[in-house]
């Protein structure tokens, strides 16, 4: 047998064994490798980030390799929870919820759903967590970042980058910059161990630690993929699932990513123009393309600036949540107006843009929207010091890249060969850029996809025009899935759908579904209007055979809700490429 098969057989009984043994109970030949893993209390305590309701945090003790528990320091992950607030008679269990990433920390999404959604909170303790890696959330220095790969900025090419210069230099400048990401990733300890396998070990850990029969989750992006990987591991410990904007957790993880130029450019030409058209029709003129002329003439704009022509380019890669709109609305008009003409330009939105935008301008460069100047901008791209080593979160690639098998780094300089000129805003610089590439390392497990068997546990939500989860790719998993149930969302351009769009059709079919355990196949929600809109504009799409004549549902316009923005961009950024 070989070495990977062995580990695989190892990991298989280990899995089994926490199935069948949910509290890890011994047995009078051995003693049970998990009893002082499944018989630890958790110390409830005040988190370490401000939450919006009450909420207690804890650490929670993990093996660092599941298949073989006694071997290497344990690891520690932080959990949240936000107790159930309704009747006793009406209490339901927990339920897990996820951002997705890989590498999203989670602890602050608990309280967030649960602040959102009042009723489901009454009857399921709201959990959180900081998946192995992640660090825990609101800490301060190293703890709050976690495991880091550690890139060597010298080693890193100088200068500004732009994947549209298909020079030998340019590509071979490209491809070091995974490369040694790549090395610097590998080179941690820790990095085989710190897979969606071994997290949804420690997921089942904290449903038996919180005495429950059954894990109910919702997961987003990546967690979609996490939370179906779960119930294939234990699918006698599933429970109600819910999978919100979905990779083809039946397939290929790797796919989503690939994916980004078409799925971002497809949004970006239907939707993001058409709206940055009504909006701001002074800037970006009165169609797709002008919108797209004037977009490329600041392309250059910017690089005269000192701004990267990839950085700007990435601008459209992602562009996944009402706030991530509005910051690179914000961008585009003072890059291409200039300091006092841009600021006149922002002055005339609608007073709800408007209000948004400042929002956006103070968190992300610390000044009102119309303060922001080019220099300003510039130094918030760029940043004033160039450390020796960067700091990146290890578990993004260590997920992605050691989950399952990679393509190569000549199979991605291909990729981007191909969709370069079909998709330019961004496909010519992600195949370049792929960390998997120069990933050596090989799975250390076999990820086992959904079985029969719980299915019909599944509830999957996804947005028609999401440029993070492609509609494609969540509709390739439910057709290899026969059972899973799904909720599209008519016209709807943004990642993550539930708590985070304010759109009560979506959130009233999975609170019916978490709390009554009803739900429907080929469900369809309309999408809600866009900040400053009152009205959708229909966009045809793949929803639409589902559609009939729905298109003419009106929708309300969601609540100016601040939680709820953050929470939508909370789930976008995680789950971009460059997070």
């Amino acid at each position: 047998m070989t070495a990977l098969r062995a580990g695989i057989a190892v990991a298989s009984a280990v899995s089994l064994l926490a199935a069948l043994n949910p509290l890890g109970s011994a047995t009078a030949a051995e003693p049970d490798p998990l009893a002082r893993y499944t018989g630890q209390q958790l110390s409830w305590t005040d988190c370490t980030f401000k939450p919006e309701v009450p909420t207690q945090c804890a650490l929670m003790t993990v093996p660092r390799d599941w298949a073989a528990p006694d071997a290497g320091k344990d690891l520690k992950v932080y959990v949240s929870k936000v107790a159930a607030t309704g009747d006793k008679g009406l209490y339901q269990g927990v339920l897990l919820t996820n951002p997705g990433g890989p590498g999203g920390q989670g602890t602050s999404m608990a309280p967030s759903i649960a602040k959102l959604q009042p009723s489901v909170n009454a009857q399921y303790d709201v959990l959180g967590m900081d998946p192995r890696g992640t660090g825990q959330t609101g800490a301060p220095g190293q703890a709050g970042l976690g495991i880091t790969c550690q890139v060597p900025v010298g080693r890193l090419p100088e200068g500004p980058l732009d994947a549209r210069d298909r020079s030998r230099k340019s590509i071979s400048d490209h491809q070091q910059i995974p490369r040694v990401v790549a090395e610097a990733c590998q080179s941690q300890a820790d990095a085989p161990y710190i897979t969606t396998w071994q997290t949804a070990h420690d997921m089942e850990l904290l449903r038996q630690l919180s005495k429950a029969p059954k894990l109910n989750y919702v997961g987003y992006s990546y967690g979609s993929w996490l939370g179906a990987k779960y119930a294939s591991l234990f699918p006698a410990s599933t429970g109600r699932f819910v999978l919100d904007s979905s990779v083809d957790w039946q397939g290929r993880l790797q796919a989503d990513f690939e994916d980004f130029p078409r799925m971002g450019q497809r949004q970006t030409e239907k939707l993001f123009l058409p709206w940055l058209n009504r909006m701001q029709p002074d800037v970006f003129g009165d169609t797709v393309a002008e919108a797209q002329k004037v977009i490329e003439q600041g392309r250059g704009k910017a690089t005269a600036l000192g701004l990267d022509p990839d950085s700007y380019d990435s601008l459209f890669a992602g562009n996944g949540s009402q706030l991530s709109w509005l910051l690179v609305m914000l961008s585009l008009t003072v890059i291409i107006n200039g300091d006092e003409a841009g600021a006149q330009k922002l002055a005339k939105l609608p007073a709800a843009v408007r209000a948004q935008l400042d929002t956006v301008s103070r968190q992300r460069f610390g000044v009102p929207a119309t303060k922001l100047t080019t220099a300003v901008l510039v130094k918030g791209n760029l940043g004033q010091e160039t450390p020796d080593y960067e700091q990146l979160p290890i578990t993004r690639f260590a997920v992605a890249c050691g989950d399952q098998p990679t393509k190569s780094t000549q199979w991605y300089k291909r990729l981007s060969d191909w969709q370069g000129p079909k998709y330019p805003l961004f496909g010519w610089q992600y195949g370049l850029g792929e960390v998997c590439g120069p990933w050596s390392d090989t799975p250390r497990q076999t990820l086992p996809d959904l079985p029969k068997s719980v299915r019909d546990n599944v509830l999957v939500v996804q947005g028609e025009f999401d440029p993070q989860t492609s509609y494609e790719q969540a509709m390739a998993a439910v057709r290899k899935a026969p059972g899973v149930d799904v909720l599209r969302v008519d016209d709807s351009p943004f990642h993550g759908q539930y708590s985070s769009q304010g759109n009560p059709c979506v959130d009233g079919v999975v609170n019916t579904y978490l709390l009554h355990g009803s739900k429907t196949d080929n469900s369809i929600c309309p999408s809600v209007p866009l900040l400053g809109e009152k009205q959708v504009y229909p966009v045809h799409g793949p929803v639409d055979r589902y559609a009939d004549s729905r298109h003419a549902v009106r929708m309300p316009s969601p609540e100016n809700s601040l939680l709820r923005a953050l929470l939508a961009d909370q789930i976008s950024r995680v789950n971009s490429l460059l997070h």
